[in-house]
């Protein structure tokens, strides 16, 4: 019993640290928050960061893999709403560009994760990403629209191109204007991978 509490109170305290540092790194960015006024915002102590994240990069790896997740599923629900497989793929990818241009993502998944989380293809929530986007590939293959190409390669390739863009958008002074520029190039690539190009 003491131990599912215990267990039941440190998720408790993830969740609420997770949700202050949210909050906190969209606001001022990751180097200007305060772990203190974080773990305040939380009512817990310092410790309670150290024992659940190790440190603030820590920390910002639970935030980011939490948004990057959200941002993946949300992602897949635009495309699984397209009754074409090929179209929802499409769809899917000019979604999660799209959501560069969210302050949230772009300040703390685009600008803030890679600055100090590194290669974000690295990233557990990317790799997560990339199996799904595999399995799309080889449901491609399948039904003969794409090319016999290896399918982790396509998805890699995919993946990469639409977090790539996002991550252009993010880092430019105009997001707006380079945003359609961004889904045409994505699009253009993606059909590259068809057999019979539309």
């Amino acid at each position: 019993m003491m131990a599912r509490r215990r267990s039941e109170t440190m998720e408790e305290n993830r969740v609420k640290l997770i949700a202050a540092a949210r909050k906190a790194f969209a606001e001022k960015g990751y180097s200007a928050a305060s772990m203190d006024e974080l773990t305040a915002e939380a009512g817990l102590t310092r410790g309670a960061l150290y024992h659940n994240f190790g440190d603030k990069r820590g920390l910002l790896a639970a935030v980011v893999d939490q948004i990057d997740s959200e941002m993946a599923a949300r992602a897949q629900e635009v495309g699984a709403r397209i009754a074409d497989d090929w179209q929802g793929m499409l769809a899917e990818g000019a979604a999660y560009i799209e959501m560069a241009l969210e302050p949230e993502v772009q300040r703390i998944v685009l600008l803030d994760g890679p600055a100090v989380l590194g290669d974000p293809s690295q990233w557990p929530s990317q790799s997560r990403c990339l199996q799904v986007t595999k399995q799309a590939v080889e449901h491609l293959m399948e039904q003969g629209l794409f090319k016999p190409v290896d399918a982790e390669a396509a998805a890699r390739l995919l993946s990469g191109a639409a977090l790539n863009a996002a991550l252009w958008i993010a880092a430019s002074d105009k997001p707006e204007d380079v945003l359609p520029k961004a889904i045409a190039a994505f699009h253009a690539l993606a059909t590259g991978l068809l057999v019979r190009p539309t």
